[in-house]
């Protein structure tokens, strides 16, 4: 039996995903017409596998980075304390099948990265934490597997 919790995440039978997907998590409206649409993306299958830290840290600062290149409607990228995948937080957005190509774009440009942006001690709070290879792994990994990232549920076996 699992306890009813304020957050979305919590609410996910982690034994029904199959990842990696991306998955749409939930829309806030805000009172003006904006609406904030937050994204899983789940490059590890949960309680199965997760992303080494360092790994996970440099992907990050590449993907926030370079998304911003393919839509101004990022709010954020953050991942996720399991290390299985990230938030990707975008605003007034809806088109599924359009994040879909920003992602696959922007795992594309960390394949073309030559360096981990802001990985100095002035602008990360942990800079001896990264791996530019780690991070195209995967990226390399997740954009395999380009085809699964609708499909988010394990199929009936």
């Amino acid at each position: 039996m699992t306890d009813q919790t304020n957050v979305e995440s919590f609410q996910l039978d982690h034994t029904k995903v199959s990842a990696p997907y991306v998955r749409l998590a939930g829309i806030k409206k805000g009172q003006h017409g904006d609406e904030v649409y937050k994204y899983d993306v789940r490059f590890c299958q949960p309680n199965e596998e997760h992303m080494e830290m360092p790994d996970l840290h440099s992907l990050e600062h590449l993907i926030a980075e370079h998304i911003r290149n393919h839509t101004d409607q990022v709010v954020d990228f953050s991942p996720m304390g399991c290390q299985t995948g990230f938030y990707l937080t975008v605003i007034n957005h809806q088109d599924y099948n359009d994040v879909l190509r920003i992602l696959e774009r922007t795992l594309e440009d960390v394949l073309q990265a030559e360096a981990v942006p802001a990985c100095n001690v002035v602008q990360c709070g942990w800079a001896a934490s990264h791996s530019l290879s780690g991070a195209k792994a995967l990226a390399s990994g997740m954009l395999e597997r380009r085809a699964e990232w609708p499909q988010v549920w394990k199929q009936a076996e």
